[in-house]
């Protein structure tokens, strides 16, 4: 189970920890890019999704036939290299930093005041991990919405060129463009991942009556899936501003898919997103997130458990 806990057999070191959140990062993203990048396309499209109006993107299918019809089957990965280093950034901060922080938790609150209340432990611990994690890999975040959102011509070639190009004709600042939108989501999404996860993960322990260190994939699977749906929910139109966001200043690469749109800030972006779309504008985009959602969570704590749990194994045969 994620998390420190005093009652485990097999204790795993923080390089031990920041592998497993490596391994978890990598593998989780290279299954589930394409729908970030269906996500990312409906969450910058100004135009409706359904009806008469609709914009180039109207469904789910739609969207990916029409992706790789114009810009071929790869084109399903753009942005998949900066994705990378943001999952092995972001999977190695958070867990390492949650980790770090669950356990100083146990050396301050009574025993039993963690094992009554461990899902709101773990949501405080969750979304300050998470906001640790955002900081550090931030930069890459940008690059990576700036690739998937480009079409044909690409106006970047690469990440490298992304970059570079970014930083000499737009400013330091770019690449934290959207950051305080994006703080204001991770903080509760993180934390309400930890939460739920922690919360599915005691009912189901509570029904099966297991009493192993080892978390099963299908228990972390399912639960992290519950906890993904629950959590994105709550905080999606963060993630749409953020996303929209990220893309000021890079309007001449969006014209060709539709009306371009312009904010100045995290509440100017609400306000002409409701005002220009109406209040459902806030959730484009939110069904291929969902699925991403349920898809990316119970992949992360499923491939961390896993992890750890292979690490648990090897540190006490080579002990």
């Amino acid at each position: 189970m994620v998390g420190f806990d005093p009652d485990l057999k097999q204790k795993l070191s923080q390089y031990h920890y920041a592998t497993a959140g490596a391994v978890s990062g990598v593998l989780t993203r290279a299954t589930c890019q394409p729908l970030d990048v269906i996500k990312i396309r409906f969450q910058l499209q100004v135009e409706p999704i359904r009806g008469t109006r609709a914009g180039k993107y109207h469904g789910m299918l739609q969207a990916m036939w029409t992706i790789i019809r114009e810009e071929k089957m790869g084109a399903l990965w753009k942005g998949h290299v900066p994705a990378q280093y943001l999952s092995v950034v972001y999977g190695i901060s958070q867990f390492v930093t949650f980790e770090l922080m669950t356990h100083q938790v146990w050396e301050v609150l009574p025993p039993d005041v963690i094992r009554q209340h461990r899902p709101t432990v773990h949501s405080v611990c969750g979304g300050l991990a998470g906001c640790c994690a955002t900081v550090f890999s931030f930069p890459f975040d940008v690059i990576r919405t700036r690739l998937v959102a480009q079409g044909e011509p690409k106006l970047y070639s690469g990440m490298a060129d992304a970059a570079w190009k970014m930083y000499q004709y737009e400013s330091n600042g770019v690449f934290f463009r959207g950051l305080g939108a994006t703080l204001l989501q991770v903080a509760p999404y993180t934390g309400l991942q930890f939460f739920f996860y922690t919360f599915f993960w005691q009912m189901w322990r509570l029904d099966t009556r297991r009493v192993s260190d080892d978390v099963g994939w299908v228990e972390s699977s399912v639960c992290g899936s519950m906890a993904g749906v629950a959590a994105k929910g709550i905080v999606y139109p963060l993630d749409l501003a953020k996303k929209r966001m990220q893309v000021q200043g890079f309007h001449q690469a969006r014209e060709r898919f539709g009306k371009v749109f312009y904010c100045k800030g995290l509440l100017d972006c609400f306000r002409r997103t409701v005002v220009d779309e109406g209040f459902p504008g806030l959730y484009k985009g939110f069904l291929p997130s969902l699925i991403k959602a349920a898809a990316t969570t119970g992949l992360t704590f499923c491939f961390y458990e896993q992890a750890c749990r292979i690490l648990r194994h090897l540190y006490t045969d080579t002990s």
